[in-house]
Order: C-alpha cells, then sequence, then structure tokens
C-alpha cells in the first residue's frame, strides 16, 4: 500500500492484477484498485472530481477526468473516510497511475488538489 497526504487529506491505494481478457480481439491487462482517503484536519470537505494519468508501456500517457468517483462526491467530516474500488485495463502487463481529487473545503470554501501517489500497475509475472 501506499500513501500520501495533502492539506490533511490522507490518501493510500492498494493495487491487485485480476488477470489477462482479450477485448476487441486484443489482448488487455486488467488491474483493480482500492483508494481509501481520511480527513485527518480539522475541517469539513468535499471530493468534487478526479484528474488521473494513466501510464502504459505499450501506449500514449492516458489523461481521464471525471466530475464524480464511482458515481459520488463525498462530503468528509474531520476523522471521516471513504473508499471506493475501481480498475483499468492496459495493453501491456506493465504502467502505472497517478493524479489528484479535486476538492472543496466547506470552512473556507477554498477548492484544493489531494494528490493520489504515484502507484504501480504490474502483472506479477512482468516483475524482475
Amino acid at each position: 500500500m501506499i500513501h500520501q497526504v495533502t492539506h490533511g487529506i490522507s490518501i493510500s491505494v492498494e493495487t491487485v492484477f485480476k488477470g489477462t481478457y482479450f477485448k476487441n480481439y486484443q489482448r488487455v491487462f486488467a488491474f483493480a484498485y482500492r483508494i481509501s482517503i481520511l480527513n485527518q484536519s480539522k475541517d469539513c470537505v468535499q471530493l468534487k472530481s478526479r484528474h488521473w494519468k494513466i501510464f502504459d508501456a505499450l501506449n500514449a500517457l492516458d489523461i481521464v477526468d471525471g466530475e464524480v468517483v464511482v458515481g459520488e462526491k463525498p462530503i468528509l467530516h474531520p476523522g471521516q473516510h471513504h473508499s471506493y474500488s475501481s480498475g483499468c485495463l492496459l495493453s501491456s502487463p506493465i504502467g502505472a497511475m497517478r493524479g489528484y481529487f479535486r476538492m472543496v473545503n466547506f470552512t473556507t470554501s477554498k477548492k484544493f488538489r489531494a494528490y493520489v501517489p504515484a502507484f504501480k500497475l504490474n502483472a506479477p509475472f512482468a516483475i524482475n
């Protein structure tokens, strides 16, 4: 598990290789990841959107922006946490992701980014 704290928002990531599949006659490598967000600040915050950079050893950089995470815009009071699972398909067994969540602090009305640390997406058979 990897971990990073930005503005009192702690983000942890765990990844799992789910297998190799065929999609549109192409072999793809499936990865799942679980994000845990913990509000360690003294303020109430809300996750508004996400930004991902997905690196695939055999493809160009893919950038994904979205208004919600798995259909939700969670509000986190001090000490509360939110977790969700998602995944991605790569054309190679080696890749990585990094990004951030756009958040708003309800106490100050300020918007900020809570950074997600870079995490590897590696199939076990591809690791030296």
